[in-house]
């Protein structure tokens, strides 16, 4: 018998943090900036971190929070990707709906 309501104070407990955790997830929630996902397809990917950040990935965090403005500060990079970049990101509205304004 004191098995069964171990079993079933375990059950419960279980099923209570289960449901916290489903509400913390629906209101602790951060959505990222979609524009991030499709710059780092542009990028060359080699995260070498000669523009200072760590892999391209930073560097992309960066562009996006307008902490650069200037793409080619990966050395990496291609021109016709950088101005892929640049175009796209003056074309694309952040969730904020504010948009970002980079150089080649």
């Amino acid at each position: 018998m004191i098995i069964l309501y171990t079993i079933l104070i375990l059950v419960l407990i279980g099923a209570v943090m289960g449901l916290l955790l489903a509400v913390a997830n629906k209101f602790l929630l951060v959505e990222e900036d979609k524009r991030k996902e499709e710059v780092l397809k542009m990028m060359p990917g080699a995260n070498c971190g000669s523009c200072g950040y760590p892999g391209c990935s930073g560097l992309v965090d960066a562009i996006i929070e307008g902490k650069v403005t200037k793409v080619t500060t990966c050395s990496v990079i291609k021109k016709e990707n950088a101005g892929k970049i640049k175009e796209y990101l003056d074309a694309t509205p952040g969730a904020d709906g504010t948009f970002l304004k980079v150089d080649i």
